[in-house]
């Protein structure tokens, strides 16, 4: 017989993120649409030395506001994933540039197809939101890790991104500053988690606020983390990459001169010889390296995974 009073599911907690520095303009806009868009959420704006009214402003919106001291996007972040307890964290940059409309759709298709991270994929016809330099750099710094972790995700840079619990509370958060995302979406891919995308809008900052991205600075930094990320997670295929091109600089330059030793019993290019044994025995190391770091390597991914399955998911709610 079924029971006549049954207990409600209680409703997920949500928890909307916002970094911040020197948004005072934009920050209300950001604070009141999703509000709007998910009324049930705590929005929390974390302050990162601003020198405006960023925080004022927030707090009399009515969001919750903390501090971070420690100058870059990805120190917020780090602080934000230890300090905050809730089911789903939707992460917004408070620019107003991401359409807040999206934000039920994206939380939804988390709890629906029990997911760990869903991705705002930016769509716009706007060139001043999205300018051609940015969607160049980001398809060329996208596909390369596309290319080397998984052909599973479009926008690697978005700034907009809803994550489970269990992502949350298992992110390492080695980042300091705009490479975060890279790292999201490399420790998603590298631990084989579910991931999914949602289209979203993408519009201008609004008049009076100043963009803080530095388009070749910004992009130098991220294309480093991608080599660091490569070479910490995937080191048999980093060094290998090594390994193969010295060797083949040392067939180049060793080739000839075995055939002249082959041909008349003498070695006359002596440093030339000396230099094709160097890249081997240099290319011979690279490979070991890698062989030995790839199996540590394992070990940590092993305990990564073990970390993250220590959190429910949301198939325990």
């Amino acid at each position: 017989m079924p029971d006549p009073h049954p207990i409600e599911a209680a409703a997920p907690r949500i928890a909307v993120l916002v970094p911040c520095y020197n948004e005072e303009v934009a920050i209300p806009k950001v604070i009141a649409a999703f509000r709007a868009a998910l009324p049930q959420a705590t929005i929390y704006v974390y302050d990162n030395n601003s020198r405006d009214r960023t925080s004022e402003v927030a707090r009399a919106a009515g969001a919750v506001v903390r501090c971070e001291t420690l100058q870059g996007k990805g120190h917020v972040v780090r602080r934000m994933f230890a300090d905050i307890e809730a089911d789903a964290y939707v992460l917004v940059d408070g620019d107003d540039t991401y359409e807040a409309a999206a934000a039920p759709k994206m939380v939804e298709k988390l709890f629906a197809e029990q997911l760990d991270m869903v991705t705002g994929v930016r769509v716009s016809e706007i060139t001043e939101a999205y300018r051609p330099g940015h969607k160049l750099g980001n398809f060329m710094l996208t596909g390369m890790v596309r290319s080397i972790f998984g052909d599973r995700i479009s926008d690697m840079l978005s700034g907009y991104r809803v994550f489970s619990r269990r992502f949350v509370k298992s992110f390492p958060a080695l980042a300091g500053g705009f490479e975060t995302e890279t790292e999201f979406t490399v420790h998603a891919l590298g631990l084989m988690l579910p991931v999914g995308e949602v289209q979203t809008a993408y519009k201008e900052r609004p008049p009076g606020s100043i963009s803080k991205l530095r388009t070749y600075s910004d992009g130098w930094r991220i294309l480093k983390a991608i080599i660091a990320l490569v070479k910490r997670e995937r080191p048999l295929a980093f060094f290998g990459w090594l390994a193969a091109i010295l060797a083949l600089f040392g067939l180049l330059l060793g080739l000839p001169v075995l055939l002249t030793f082959a041909a008349t019993g003498l070695v006359p290019r002596l440093p030339t010889a000396i230099l094709a044994m160097g890249l081997y025995l240099l290319a011979a190391l690279l490979l070991t390296g890698g062989l030995i770091l790839d199996t540590v390597t394992r070990g940590r991914m092993e305990a990564k995974r073990m970390a993250y399955l220590a959190v429910p998911g949301p198939a325990a709610k």
